[in-house]
């Protein structure tokens, strides 16, 4: 069959041997096949990854796991994640209030790539009173959040003033927050981690199954 959208023999043999798409082999074996651009080892970013045929190209040719490599996708559809590990933390320069402020920056790019900078701007205008809300539910949009509701999320920051806030914010939007210190941390290490449970579900969005 020729027709538009008709099965054809690379949509059959994407399905035969597993792959989400047939852009498996339409694009990314072609190009692997002739410029061998992924080697075993090497770190690969997928951008506009979805469905994820070319993740799984990428991931068979990286060779078996003794040799390494990673390979991240990136995609502007939304599809959700149950657990967010933020442990990202800025080159220390030893001047902690430098040191402090990196930390909670890089802590709430990834609270705002998980709930979405709509949760976030409602959390600053309306300091949200979770004893009122009946629901369990916090107000405002998603806008863009890629944690699911019931998702966790935990971020590593600087002990300083600012983890207060972060504290604030995320037992407004999760279920509950806590504060963990491994045991494994160096006793001279400011290194703590905030540790958010079950993303409540925002008033007009719908929880992922």
């Amino acid at each position: 069959m020729s027709g538009a959208g008709a099965p054809d023999f690379f949509y059959r043999e994407a399905q035969r041997l597993g792959y989400v798409a047939r852009s498996a082999f339409k694009q990314l074996l072609q190009m692997q096949k002739q410029y061998k651009l992924i080697k075993p080892g090497s770190s690969v970013l997928d951008l506009g990854c979805a469905p994820g045929a070319w993740l799984q190209v990428a991931c068979q040719s990286l060779g078996p796991l003794k040799t390494g490599g990673v390979v991240v996708g990136i995609d502007l559809k939304q599809q959700g994640f149950s657990v967010i590990l933020s442990d990202m933390c800025p080159l220390v320069s030893g001047i902690n209030i430098k040191d402090a402020a990196l930390s909670a920056e890089l802590g709430m790019r990834a609270l705002d790539l998980a709930v979405g900078s709509g949760a976030l701007s409602d959390t600053d205008t309306n300091d949200m009173d979770r004893e009122g809300q009946s629901d369990g539910s916090a107000s405002g949009s998603n806008d863009g959040g890629v944690l699911r509701p019931g998702g966790h999320l935990v971020i590593k920051l600087l002990e300083s003033e600012d983890v207060k806030e972060f504290s604030r914010i995320c037992k407004l939007l999760f279920r509950k927050a806590s504060w963990l210190r491994p045991k494994a941390t160096r006793s001279s290490s400011r290194e703590i981690y905030l540790i958010c449970q079950s993303l409540l579900p925002l008033v007009g969005t719908k929880s992922t199954p």
